[in-house]
């Protein structure tokens, strides 16, 4: 077990609303989150959300504190018209890539780099996308058209486009949900999914795009159980799934977060909750509700990040680069003629 280190806490956290309160300034002061997610509910127009990131790593001290959020495009998007471009799904690269190959991954990095370009316009620069998940008929819709595409090799090749496109833009890919989310019947927000599909079909079906994509700084876990690998725990507090699976198996060796740690799949305390992701192999815990009581709880039970953790991070955050000039009129353009927009 790596030994522990004072300062930074195990924990990325939200806030309530589209400016800090002083309770919320305070408590980032004293616990120093290794990072931030932001949600649509912080998320009013461009001049406050630039705003919002500066108070948020001027709380901590720490210039270059990541700051995520999911802008997937389709359902999830945080960042919505009128100020910000409605990004199509994920599915409709899928759709375009099984047509015709080039021009989907061609599709799905313009639309990537077009997203970072406005993340990077805010200071947000790190992306909770792209989905590798691969849907199986019968599954819960939670991810639906959020996977580009039903194959693994679609999966990969597209997953690939999306993640070269944030890098380039200076944005930081997740890919999520690992081991793969596709086979839930139950949306994990709201209850805990069983998946029951044997060791096999999941290493044949659910893994390569995530092997395909383990060079990513970044990853997310599932809440989900898996009994091929462990009947007893979601794969966040599972020791076993993530040092088999997610860090043999799979072979991904950056920074691991967990999912929200608020979502209805888990139980316990918040506290406990982030103690038993951690312990499991998560490097950070991940609360995303902007409840204070809720995050009081959750930095309690991560307490600091270890140096391992911390290695991890620093490494996945070294990965960001000072984008290239781009001509967002002519990207957009060509997207628009790729999807017949």
């Amino acid at each position: 077990m790596s030994t522990r280190t004072t300062g930074t806490t195990a924990a990325i956290f939200g806030c309530a609303g589209p400016m800090l309160g002083a309770e919320e300034r305070a408590f980032f002061r004293a616990t120093d989150p290794a990072g931030f997610i932001l949600f649509k509910r912080n998320c009013d127009d461009p001049d406050q959300v630039r705003a919002l990131v500066a108070d948020l790593r001027a709380a901590v001290d720490r210039p270059a504190a990541p700051v995520l959020i999911d802008q997937e495009g389709g359902r999830v998007q945080r960042l919505r018209p009128p100020h910000w471009r409605a990004a199509p799904p994920a599915r409709r690269f899928g759709d375009l890539y099984r047509a015709d190959p080039a021009a989907g991954a061609r599709a799905a990095w313009i639309n990537a780099r077009l997203i970072a370009a406005e993340l990077q316009d805010l200071g947000i620069d790190v992306d909770c996308a792209p989905v590798l998940d691969n849907p199986v008929p019968g599954a819960h819709d939670v991810i639906g058209d959020r996977a580009l595409g039903g194959d693994v090799a679609t999966i990969a090749a597209l997953g690939r486009a999306v993640m070269d496109g944030l890098l380039a833009g200076g944005v930081l890919p997740v890919i999520k949900h690992l081991p793969g989310h596709g086979r839930a019947a139950v949306d994990s927000h709201r209850h805990c999914p069983v998946v029951e599909a044997g060791d096999a079909d999941l290493r044949t079906q659910d893994l390569p795009p995530f092997r395909a994509l383990a060079d990513a700084p970044f990853a997310m876990t599932a809440h989900v159980v898996y009994t091929a690998w462990d009947r007893h725990h979601v794969a966040t507090w599972s020791p076993d799934i993530i040092a088999q699976v997610i860090r043999g198996d799979i072979g991904f060796a950056g920074c691991l977060l967990s999912d929200d740690l608020s979502m209805q799949a888990l139980d316990g305390s918040l506290g406990e909750r982030a103690r038993l992701a951690l312990a499991a192999g998560c490097d950070l815990a991940l609360h995303c509700n902007g409840d204070l009581a809720e995050m009081r709880d959750v930095a309690a039970g991560a307490g600091p990040i270890s140096e391992a953790a911390a290695s991890r991070l620093a490494e996945a955050l070294a990965r960001r680069v000072t984008p290239r000039p781009i001509d967002r009129s002519a990207l957009l353009a060509e997207l628009n003629a790729l999807l017949k927009d």
